[in-house]
């Protein structure tokens, strides 16, 4: 059987309790040594008094908690006054008084710790003696609604004093929001509601004037450092639940009010001047708003049609239409990939737009790029290696594909090509194949079945004027002019109107020997010479010396009449040539 307690063991260790208690609460030495106080608590415990400990413990922390609301009573300056220094003054008493109760609470339940982990924790209904502690404050000092309002008035003070640009000392904010926080309710209903609201009214004026005020990258870059300060606010001093309203608020205040008016005031003159890291901020910055990318893809798309038709049409541009194209995807590209984040839409939208415009004027584009080609592939185009000259094709096989004429531009290309292949005028036949396979690849083999046909019967030439060459060696007269004859197959190449002209007895024996030669070989087929298409060298003796011309057919004819004559009128020439 337990011992029993001696008669006022009761009494007198609660007084020996409360003694420590208030002790602890007057910020003063305890006269007991704490293991003996807490030694007590147990040996109370352990006799079934734990219900009146904790009552007579409660109470004692009301009564001092009590009292400590009229040191605010007394403050001079409960009046509503807005004056910083005293809203300061009366923010570090607040605060003094929070940080009191919380180390003589932490002392306290240290003392009474077996009551708080035995009976306080068997009865659900009982708060831990930190929270009992926690329920006091906030009945007693935050509820009161003069201290509540000039405390949540004095941290929404700081913190416009803070956002205006000034130092605040965000120790005792973090402090005084953390104790909001801490009395549950208080922060969520009394604080973040009004906080909230004020942050709206201040961002929305500073919207309405910074917008007026400032220039598009100006304005975006403020948006951005805002967005940056309140960030750290939640960091540093705000309760974390206060991020996705506030950050949501200054969004909608900041970006989402003005998107049109943004796009409209700033984004032709970003996307003239090429701004890289402004537009890539826009674009950063309007991803983060509902509908933000939606209107920046609209205005993204106007601007590439708008700048795109002035290059197609204008003529007086046609000359350069072709380069300017290039350069001007080569720019939307590389926005698209370093300001916009590769994004598909923006690269799917780009895309209907270039074809777009460059559809407004229909075939001049097609014709032009066809002759932009050509000046590529051409003998004499020194400007370009292989690498650099597929990397031109490839690109000009981009805009091609948003052309809709590529009828137009099959015609051109051909017409050119012939021009290329028949006067030996190519640059490089690796770079005429390469373009070829492009064209096969984008349009199908029916599209350049026929230009294929051209190299083919470029090819079987040869082959022929090899046999022409041991077949004329053979001939008894084999005559003084070295013919050359390309075969054309009349469905692949571009139609050319026949010319009947008088060409000299040589030519016309020539002619004949190739003829019989060739129809001996292949009978059934007809050829038709096309003289249009014919060119010469010519061997001439000046005084000064000989010298070679490479002319035309025509120019041939011409030429070889002033070896019979010095000076032939014009119709004379005519009547002899037939040209």
């Amino acid at each position: 059987e337990r011992p029993k307690l001696p008669d006022n063991y009761t009494q007198d260790t609660w007084q020996k309790l409360h003694e420590a208690v208030g002790a602890i609460q007057s910020s003063v030495s305890i006269k007991y040594n704490l293991e003996e106080l807490y030694q007590a608590v147990e040996n109370l415990c352990s006799y079934k008094v734990s219900a009146t400990l904790y009552k007579q413990l409660r109470q004692v922390c009301e009564d001092h908690v009590k009292a400590q609301i009229l040191q605010f009573r007394e403050y001079p300056f409960l009046v509503c006054c807005t004056d910083s220094l005293d809203s300061l003054l009366f923010l570090k008493k607040i605060n003094k008084c929070w940080q009191d109760h919380c180390r003589q609470m932490i002392m306290i339940r240290s003392i009474f710790l077996f009551l708080d982990r035995t009976y306080v924790l068997q009865n659900s209904m009982l708060p831990s003696i930190w929270d009992m502690g926690l329920e006091l404050f906030r009945n007693h000092v935050i509820s009161d609604k003069q201290v509540q309002n000039k405390t949540i008035d004095g941290i929404l003070l700081l913190i416009e004093r803070e956002r205006n640009g000034e130092a605040v000392d965000r120790s005792l904010l973090r402090s005084l929001l953390s104790m909001l926080s801490d009395l549950q309710q208080v922060y969520k209903e009394s604080f973040e509601q009004r906080f909230l609201e004020e942050t709206n009214c201040l961002y929305a004026a500073e919207g309405q004037r910074l917008m007026q005020e400032r220039e598009v990258p100006e304005y975006l870059h403020h948006v951005s450092k805002r967005l940056e300060e309140e960030g750290d606010r939640v960091i540093t001093y705000l309760d974390h639940s206060t991020q996705k309203p506030l950050i949501a608020c200054v969004e909608k205040q900041l970006l989402g009010e003005h998107l049109s008016a943004i796009l409209q005031k700033g984004l032709d003159n970003l996307l003239d001047e090429n701004r890289i890291s402004d537009l890539t901020q826009m674009y950063q910055l309007f991803s983060r708003v509902k509908g933000g990318q939606q209107i920046l893809l609209q205005h993204w798309s106007e601007y590439i049609k708008n700048f795109g038709t002035t290059i197609v049409v204008n003529p007086e541009k046609d000359k350069d239409m072709v380069q300017e194209l290039l350069d001007f995807k080569d720019k939307v590209d590389h926005i698209i990939e370093v300001c916009f984040q590769k994004n598909e839409k923006f690269i799917n939208l780009m895309k209907e737009s270039f074809e777009t415009f460059i559809n407004k004027r229909p075939n001049k584009p097609a014709e032009l790029i066809a002759k932009y080609v050509d000046s590529k592939l051409r003998a004499g185009n020194k400007e370009a290696t292989d690498e650099e000259l597929e990397r031109i094709l490839d690109k000009i096989m981009i805009i091609f594909r948003f052309i809709h004429g590529k009828d137009v531009f099959e015609a051109f290309y051909k017409k050119d090509l012939a021009k290329r292949l028949l006067v030996g005028k190519s640059a490089s036949v690796d770079a005429e194949k390469s373009m070829l396979s492009k064209l096969k690849h984008e349009c199908g083999a029916a599209f350049t079945s026929k230009l294929e046909g051209m190299f083919k019967d470029m090819e079987l030439s040869k082959d022929v004027m090899v046999q022409f060459k041991q077949y004329m060696q053979n001939q008894s007269d084999p005559g003084n002019i070295d013919l050359t004859v390309n075969i054309l197959t009349m469905g692949y190449w571009p139609t050319y109107t026949p010319m009947e002209v008088h060409l000299n007895s040589e030519m016309i024996k020539l002619q004949e020997v190739f003829k019989t030669f060739y129809l001996g070989k292949h009978s059934g087929r007809k050829l038709q010479w096309q003289t249009t298409l014919g060119h010469a060298v010519l061997k001439a003796e000046f005084k000064e010396g000989k010298k070679e011309f490479q002319v035309s057919l025509f120019q041939t004819l011409v030429l070889l009449m002033f070896n019979e004559g010095d000076e032939f009128s014009f119709e004379e020439i005519k009547m002899a040539t037939g040209v």
